[in-house]
């Protein structure tokens, strides 16, 4: 499949001067399509909306107004070109909403390398290059917002999801080094956690939500939070908020929470 193509050429710059640019990956469903329609109801900001099905990125960018940007962020080099066209679009990025993900289910020793690839690529790996690629523009111009979109996966671990647990993980802790690194600057890092979300993603992990609790939320409660952290230079949130006490009684009590994760399930 090729990659950062966009489905029709423009004439003009994408950009509005008076709008800041928000790149949203993983736009065209789930998390990603519910943040791009918020960002867009806000009507301040030029949307590039990404992903990889033709034409489920060009229906959601129809939907919001924004520009489409077709790449997979599972090839190499796929991160780059993404980037590299968007700002060919809009000169600039003030804003990335990193929310492209993909999971697999089961047990690790039977995970087929491919999946393994897939999953860290995608899930880490690429916002790590995305991030790479957006920041020293953001440092330049003085203005900047990550928003790097996790899962309670990364911070509790999730029997069955090994390889996605630690995706998750190491997108916290790199968003928390890099808030360190950025002190100073006019640029901030957000990291949203949300639990068990009403979206295509466990269709697509090969194994349906089939646990009573917690119950999945919709994808636009997710976005609404996004938008408020964003408008508030939030750190870290969590979705719904009541997941942060498991999270912190792991980090406290670590042998107490295994303990009762192992009985539990």
């Amino acid at each position: 499949m090729a990659v950062s193509q966009h489905a029709e050429p423009t004439t003009e710059p994408a950009a509005d001067p008076a709008k800041g640019v928000a790149l949203v990956t993983g736009a065209s469903s789930g998390i990603g399509a519910a943040i791009a329609r918020s960002l867009a109801d806000q009507k301040r900001w030029t949307l590039l909306v990404a992903g990889r099905d033709p034409d489920r990125v060009a229906g959601i960018a129809s939907e919001t107004g924004g520009t489409p940007l077709l790449g997979d962020l599972a090839v190499p080099g796929g991160a780059r070109r993404l980037v590299t066209r968007a700002v060919d679009e809009a000169q600039h990025i003030d804003l990335l909403v990193a929310s492209a993900g993909v999971g697999w289910a089961g047990p690790f020793a039977t995970m087929p390398t491919s999946a393994v690839d897939d999953v860290l690529t995608v899930d880490l790996v690429a916002v790590v290059q995305l991030v790479r690629m957006v920041l020293p523009h953001m440092l330049l111009r003085r203005r900047g917002h990550l928003v790097l979109i996790g899962s309670i996966a990364g911070s509790l671990g999730v029997e069955g999801e090994a390889v996605y647990s630690a995706a998750k993980a190491g997108l916290g802790a790199f968003a928390d080094a890099l808030r360190y690194e950025l002190r100073g600057t006019s640029v901030q890092v957000t990291h949203i956690v949300p639990g068990v979300v009403d979206t295509p993603f466990f269709a697509r992990r090969g194994v349906p939500y089939n646990r009573r609790l917690p119950r999945p939320i919709p994808p636009e409660r997710v976005a609404r939070v996004a938008l408020r952290a964003i408008d508030r230079g939030s750190r870290e949130v969590f979705v719904p908020r009541w997941f942060r006490i498991p999270a912190g009684i792991r980090a406290l009590l670590p042998g107490a929470y295994r303990q009762l994760a192992a009985r539990l399930g």
